[in-house]
């Protein structure tokens, strides 16, 4: 079962549209780590910002996707969004494996891996993960990636699609196989990182 990974969409319709026909188009499962509509107060508008119209394309899609909310997900997008938006925690069995979805929002807020609390906020995730006995545990909130084992729990972060907080800018989405997690740069395709299950 190939599952495809994304978060933090941010009403940003092509992005979303290129991640589901460029890197998801076989698979069986997407799975979506919030901030899937509003912009958000401190983010930018991209020209493809349009809410109305990535949540009419969402519900055309065929493949099955489970949302997680996010902090910028307000109780009036379940009205125009035909699938549950789940809080605070997804939780879905596939592959073999127990996967948990946030958003990530209770964690402490750190968008680059050179600030001192980065690993404050990783060993919070950690400690959630193995909390929920994830196998793998999926964040969004922060725009950038995340791809590490801890234990018996491997931590991902697919970075946004839309607006990435990578020193490179890179528009980021994440795939999960039987045998291994990989995260694409979005618009060339390149696997940026990659780790085995």
């Amino acid at each position: 079962m190939k599952i495809g990974v994304m978060s933090d969409t941010h009403g940003h319709e092509l992005r979303f549209a290129r991640a589901i026909e460029k890197i998801f188009p076989d698979a069986d499962l997407i799975l979506h780590a919030g901030d899937i509509l509003y912009h958000g107060p401190r983010n930018p508008m991209l020209e493809d910002y349009n809410p109305l119209e990535l949540a009419n394309r969402i519900n055309k899609v065929k493949i099955p996707m489970i949302f997680s909310k996010g902090n910028c997900d307000s109780d009036v997008d379940q009205n125009v969004i035909n699938l549950p938006i789940q809080s605070p925690y997804a939780y879905i069995f596939a592959n073999g494996k127990r996967i948990v979805m946030t958003h990530g929002t209770q964690f402490t807020y750190c968008n680059n891996p050179e600030n001192p609390n980065w690993e404050k906020m990783i060993g919070e995730i950690q400690s959630d993960a193995n909390r929920l006995q994830a196998d793998i545990f999926i964040t969004g909130h922060i725009h950038n990636n995340i791809l590490e084992r801890h234990g018996n729990s491997i931590l991902l972060n697919p970075g946004s699609p839309s607006l990435p907080n990578r020193a490179d800018k890179r528009s980021t989405v994440a795939t999960i196989d039987e045998s291994e997690i990989k995260i694409f740069d979005l618009d060339s395709g390149e696997i940026l990182l990659q780790l085995e299950i």
